[in-house]
């Protein structure tokens, strides 16, 4: 009987332990955790902070630009953005992908599938510009401010 006293003691000693030791790991991992939170916090703030691009506004070359591209219907056929029709191709990045000569010649006279507007040179110079303009900030989507209810949008107003 003695015996087996002694052995529940033990056994009761070693589930001391293994929770003592248990629960130190826990409190170490609650610790690691909260200092990646709190890395994790400081380097968002720091990515928000310091390394967001600011916006480029467009001049009035691109301003014109933008004005032609939404009286000829253009996001029609074509998106910005990801905004606009899905006939032809996005445009977003299409001035870094192409040269402006590239660039002014296909806006110039068309193809088989895009049309040919009959645009004068200052309005394929302004849609060009656009276009650029258009690159150089068009990694992200347009906010929802900037949308209008037929669908188009209004590059004065991003935030």
């Amino acid at each position: 009987m003695m015996t087996r006293i002694i052995f529940i003691c033990e056994q009761r000693h070693k589930i001391g332990i293994s929770l003592k030791i248990l629960l130190s790991l826990i409190e170490m991992v609650n610790r690691i955790l909260t200092l990646l939170l709190i890395a994790f916090s400081c380097y968002s703030l720091w990515v928000y902070l310091y390394c967001d691009e600011k916006r480029i506004a467009p001049d009035a070359i691109a301003s014109r630009g933008w004005k032609i591209w939404q009286e000829k219907n253009c996001q029609s056929c074509h998106q910005v953005y990801g905004l606009g029709g899905y006939m032809g191709p996005d445009l977003t990045n299409i001035a870094a992908l192409r040269t402006e000569q590239h660039l002014r010649t296909f806006i110039k006279y068309g193809t088989g599938k895009m049309p040919n507007f009959q645009l004068s040179d200052d309005e394929v110079n302004n849609l060009v510009a656009w276009l650029i303009w258009v690159n150089k900030t068009g990694k992200a989507k347009v906010p929802a401010s900037a949308v209008h209810w037929t669908g188009t949008y209004n590059i004065e107003r991003q935030e």
